[in-house]
């Protein structure tokens, strides 16, 4: 089933767009970085996965990605606005009861709107580590480094995959830089808020958010599971989606 397209206004203005398919159960899927709804959940059957499993799949594309606006007005990235993003989707679609989920970034975004209030059934959290949550600094420093070296990177450099990456998904570099220069800090207090049973998802040569086991350590409810691949290919495997099938139909 290919899932429809819809989109709604948030709170400034700002156009957004998600995506869904399947009936049932509300669950949540925000993608990472430079990616989309499209890319991380459709494109290899994790959607498809859920909606086979009996779950109404909702995909939204985050500002700067994908078929949601890119606003150039530094003003439209104040900090949290990701995640504030994410809980007007959902007071949107008037869910009450519902799972949340998310890849890397969208891990990141998922930890943030719980903070701000949230509050999903079950959550996931795939290619995040401890690290990339509590020092996402590093990590915000990286791509900064990447889109000043976007056209001068050879094979080699440290960066090189990302920027080919940024290429391929063909990203606006003004608007996603402005939203990573928002930088939003996660704390222990808000990671201590996340009371709900958590799955930590992450591939088995994934490092690129830091250690996934520390980062299920340090929650309160909260299981780890290994898929194989790195921080790119894992979000690939079909074993991703399954692991999440089997998490949130447990129980």
């Amino acid at each position: 089933m290919t899932p429809t397209i819809h989109h709604f206004t948030a709170s400034d203005g700002v156009n957004l767009a998600w995506r869904e398919t399947g009936e049932g159960r509300a669950v949540v899927l925000v993608h990472g970085l430079f990616s989309d709804a499209q890319l991380n959940w459709v494109k290899f059957g994790h959607a498809q996965q859920l909606a086979a499993a009996g779950f109404r799949v909702i995909m939204p594309d985050l500002r700067a990605h994908g078929l949601s606006d890119k606003p150039h007005d530094p003003a439209a990235y104040p900090p949290r606005i990701l995640g504030r993003d994410l809980s007007e989707l959902v007071a949107h679609l008037g869910l009450a009861d519902f799972d949340l989920g998310g890849f890397s970034l969208g891990s990141r975004t998922s930890v943030l709107a719980v903070a701000q209030g949230l509050s999903p059934r079950r959550l996931v959290l795939a290619g995040m580590g401890l690290e990339g949550l509590l020092g996402w600094e590093k990590r915000h420093e990286f791509f900064l480094e990447a889109f000043d070296k976007f056209d001068s990177a050879s094979r080699g450099d440290r960066h090189w995959f990302a920027i080919q990456f940024m290429k391929s998904q063909k990203v606006d570099r003004v608007a996603t830089r402005l939203l990573l220069e928002s930088n939003s800090t996660v704390t222990e207090a808000m990671l201590a808020r996340l009371t709900m049973p958590t799955l930590v998802l992450c591939g088995d040569d994934d490092r690129d958010n830091g250690s996934a086991p520390a980062l299920a350590e340090a929650l309160p409810n909260a299981t780890y599971e290994e898929v194989p691949g790195t921080h790119t290919t894992s979000v690939t495997q079909k074993a991703l989606g399954e692991a999440m099938v089997r998490f949130l139909t447990a129980g």
